[in-house]
């Protein structure tokens, strides 16, 4: 491929082709090009965004934009032609894509299983190092109103009280609730402490006549149900 863009013909240049063509005929690497929009003396952007999404294949079973999601910006500055504006710039899109993809499905998402959640908040959590949880508020229907970050711990760690858990369920008048959270450590199994918050959840949530209807837990793009092992 020609070092300077400019030397490529018109059809190759992804500003030019998103303008001919529109934004969905081009590649991923052509869209991630135009994001990086200068390259180096010895590559060119398509080749620096090239660079990146091919790095997925030294891992099972995810897409490029999987591993582009899981970056975080020390790790897109390891790449040659990515500096920090460059990679703030990368975070950044990728952020408002998921909160405009969100939106957009937020009326329609409806909970009818555990995958569902999973499915709904996998991108997330990939590659995600510390813990995080969220609850997923739900309609009597099991339609989702929001889904609510409520604390971000180190590596396999929250502290969180049942005032922060709940304070808006209550609010949006939901009529049930899951808890989401992940195990950067990478196993599946419930932690005592994990037991405790949940038994906790669910007993106070019930005052509200909010059901407390699963606790998911997710690592390496995996997830176990809690209300599926009867740990609820």
């Amino acid at each position: 491929m020609a070092k300077n863009i400019n030397s490529l013909p018109l059809d190759d240049r992804p500003y030019e082709k998103l303008e001919l063509l529109g934004s969905s005929n081009l590649t991923n690497s052509e869209l991630l090009a135009i994001i990086i929009k200068t390259g180096t003396k010895e590559e060119n952007c398509i080749e620096i965004a090239q660079n990146i999404l091919s790095d997925k294949d030294k891992y099972l079973n995810i897409s490029d934009l999987d591993y582009l999601i899981s970056l975080s910006i020390e790790e897109l500055k390891n790449y040659k032609g990515i500096g920090r504006v460059k990679a703030i710039q990368i975070k950044a899109v990728i952020e408002l894509a998921k909160r405009i993809s969100k939106n957009y499905e937020k009326e329609k998402l409806k909970i009818t299983c555990p995958k569902d959640v999973f499915n709904t908040l996998s991108d997330y959590y990939f590659g995600l190092k510390q813990e995080c949880l969220k609850t997923v508020i739900l309609n009597k229907q099991n339609y989702v109103l929001s889904i609510v970050t409520n604390a971000i711990g180190n590596n396999d760690n929250i502290n969180i009280g049942l005032k922060e858990i709940l304070s808006e369920p209550i609010k949006q008048l939901a009529s049930g609730i899951i808890l989401v959270h992940n195990h950067p450590g990478g196993s599946l199994i419930p932690s005592s402490n994990d037991i405790k918050l949940t038994k906790k959840v669910e007993e106070y949530s019930s005052i509200f006549n909010i059901r407390l209807l699963d606790h998911i837990i997710i690592a390496n793009n995996k997830y176990v149900s809690m209300r599926e092992l009867k740990k609820i």
